[in-house]
């Protein structure tokens, strides 16, 4: 699970075989050009964003007497330049934010954003991460989609386990509902469905130290947050309610990007037992200048959680502002509480 773990269970792991093939699934950055009509003398200057686009037209008179029988058509000729907004590599602008951050010597992070209005989408980094607790959405979602195809509701206790996983990070009520879901091969099964290609469950009861992959934890969001997908939309508003409702001293994260109270969360953060650096995860929807955002930040070999947190906070907002267009703040101290625990 998501404290030390066992030297039985590093050694199952690195004897395991996969389970699923593993292939890349990056999101792409798509940008959408844009053409103007032009029209005999009319100049037009259209500014982007992205770029500029201009179209000049220019009419030029005949210095001959008219005839007759000439006509404005005919006495005049028209050229008309067009030049096309160029593409943007989303990537590109996202990779210049995040190269002007400082990060620790030995420390990765990989980020994955999505605004789902335009369907725009960048992604940084690469490999696949320790899920942490973060995997607790998919665990819940698996489990959700099990009940779908069941055509039942949730049991009582399940949604009490559900509340405690999500909201409190409770790692026994994640142990309780990863066993009801059939531990990892569920959770694989209904992964598929959900079109993650590079997630694997942990082996056992060890459901914290699952790996994926940042695009993989953007296309799970997209699942819980987007509209026509695997889940229903019951599903889909009960698990957001959790994720918007977690306890006050895990209020950080991706939640960083958002302006006030504008979003939904689920976080991760374990200690390595082999290294004693931590894994701080943070996945979720953040609202931004009135905009909605996906984002998923996974990174590993942090020194401290403060300093892991930062990074993580640091990088939600290095996403967001690629499509908001703001300048990255500098990174804010996190503030955590004395109680919290070691892992989550």
């Amino acid at each position: 699970m998501e404290s030390s773990e066992s030297s039985g269970a590093r050694r199952v792991r690195r004897g395991r075989s996969a389970r699923t093939a593993r292939r890349r699934a990056r999101p792409v950055s798509r940008g959408r050009p844009l053409l103007c009509a032009a029209f005999a003398s009319v100049a037009v200057v259209g500014a982007t964003a992205a770029g500029t686009v201009y179209v000049k037209a220019q009419a030029h008179t005949g210095k001959g007497a008219l005839s007759s029988s000439a006509t404005p058509s005919a006495s005049r000729e028209a050229s008309v330049e067009t030049v096309a907004e160029p593409t943007v590599d989303y990537d590109v602008l996202l990779a210049e934010a995040m190269q002007s951050m400082g990060v620790e010597d030995g420390t990765e992070v990989s980020v994955s954003v999505l605004d789902p209005a335009s369907g725009d989408s960048a992604s940084y980094g690469e490999g696949a991460f320790v899920t942490a607790s973060i995997v607790k959405v998919d665990i819940l979602a698996t489990l959700l989609l099990q009940a779908q195809d069941a055509d039942r509701h949730l049991t009582a206790a399940e949604k009490t386990y559900a509340t405690a996983m999500i909201e409190n990070s409770d790692n026994a009520s994640a142990s309780a509902l990863w066993r009801i879901i059939g531990e990892a091969d569920g959770l694989d099964a209904a992964n598929e469905r959900f079109g993650l290609k590079e997630t694997e469950g942990g082996d056992g009861l060890l459901w914290g130290l699952t790996r994926t992959t940042a695009a993989d934890q953007l296309t799970l969001l997209q699942q819980v947050f987007g509209d026509d997908t695997e889940l229903s939309e019951a599903s889909r508003t009960y698990l957001r309610g959790l994720m918007g409702q977690v306890a006050a001293d895990q209020h950080w994260g991706v939640s960083a990007a958002a302006d006030g109270s504008g979003w939904a969360l689920k976080n991760g953060w374990l200690p390595r037992s082999t290294t004693g650096l931590w894994v701080i995860n943070s996945i979720g929807r953040v609202t931004a200048d009135g905009h909605d955002y996906l984002a998923a930040v996974l990174s590993h070999g942090n020194s401290t959680k403060a300093k892991g947190i930062s990074l993580v906070e640091t990088a939600a907002r290095a996403a967001v502002s690629v499509f908001a267009g703001e300048t990255v703040s500098a990174s804010r101290s996190p503030s955590l509480s004395a109680s919290q625990s070691a892992t989550g």
